[in-house]
């Protein structure tokens, strides 16, 4: 991430959600995600909400936790959910690239025998 603000949409296709649901988190996690929004009413992401979006990605999408379970969660260990999310995140990076490696793998046929 590099850039200061970062639009509904934009967040919306990080993680692959729809941004109606990205407002609905909004309004459950409400003292949590607090983006900036312009008279029009605009939502301009900073990056702390977008890794507060990714905690509740994690504790919901990939747990399978409740909302109500969510929020528990991160009001009594927020500092616990970010690092075991930004865990699930570098395995998963890992595990894509390891899976990448292997299906650009070709074993030869004649493999000779050392001895």
């Amino acid at each position: 991430m590099s850039k200061l603000y970062y639009s509904i949409a934009e967040v919306a296709e990080m993680l692959q959600v729809n941004q109606s649901l990205l407002r609905f988190w909004e309004k459950a996690f409400a003292p949590l995600i607090n983006p900036h929004k312009n008279a029009k009413g605009t939502r301009s992401y900073k990056e702390e909400d977008i890794l507060v979006l990714k905690q509740i990605y994690y504790l919901v999408r990939v747990q399978g936790l409740t909302l109500a379970g969510a929020q528990k969660k991160m009001s009594d260990s927020k500092s616990q959910v970010a690092t075991t999310q930004e865990i699930y995140t570098r395995l998963t990076q890992v595990k894509q690239e390891l899976l990448a490696l292997k299906n650009g793998l070709t074993l030869p046929t004649d493999i000779p025998d050392i001895e």
